[in-house]
């Protein structure tokens, strides 16, 4: 199999879902899931500023985060296991504000969503995983910050089904709901 970088546009007009290149010959698979001259020749501006991964066991649920401030745009890809990982809509001015989408990445699509700015990211680990985030902007702890996962105004369906138990880190079992972050976010632009 060999198949060339596509980009689909999903519900969000800056959001895309990627389908990476990669060439499988009698070796296995080689995989390029970057490239600034790809990207920028499809429209979208993606500079690397640093690469991380996560580790998670099946039932893992990372809440809704995103950087209050130097917000952090992030290509996510699943390199190991399956999760069902999940965009929020933050664009204050945006008629889709607090809407959701969500997709399935796992290392047999080597599908990758690219999270801009102004968006929350998540997701559910429905077997154990190691997620790989290629991000245009540093961590920055100080700005770090997030939406419970369970909010009922965004109203993630969450296939929890699929997981049983879920976990959660004491961090995420105490974030703000989206009610209280449109607040804060309006001190924040002064209205």
């Amino acid at each position: 199999m060999n198949q060339k970088f596509s980009f689909e546009t999903t519900r969000f007009d800056s959001v895309f879902l990627i389908k990476p290149f990669v060439s499988e010959d009698e070796r296995g698979y080689f995989l390029k899931d970057y490239s600034k001259e790809t990207f920028e020749s499809n429209g979208i501006t993606h500079d690397l500023k640093e690469v991380f991964y996560t580790s998670s066991y099946k039932g893992v649920i990372r809440a809704i985060h995103f950087q209050r401030e130097k917000e952090q745009p992030k290509l996510v890809r699943c390199v190991k296991g399956s999760i069902f990982d999940i965009v929020v809509d933050l664009r204050p001015e945006s008629h889709t504000l607090g809407q959701w989408e969500g997709f399935y990445l796992n290392d047999e699509n080597k599908n990758e969503v690219l999270v801009p700015t102004y968006f929350g990211h998540g997701y559910l680990v429905l077997e154990d995983s190691i997620v790989s985030y290629k991000c245009a902007e540093k961590f920055y702890g100080e700005f770090d910050d997030g939406i419970m996962w369970d909010d009922p105004e965004i109203n993630v369906r969450w296939p929890l089904e699929k997981v049983g138990a879920i976990i959660l880190s004491e961090k995420d079992k105490n974030l703000q709901s989206f009610t209280e972050w449109k607040k804060y976010s309006r001190r924040l632009d002064g209205v």
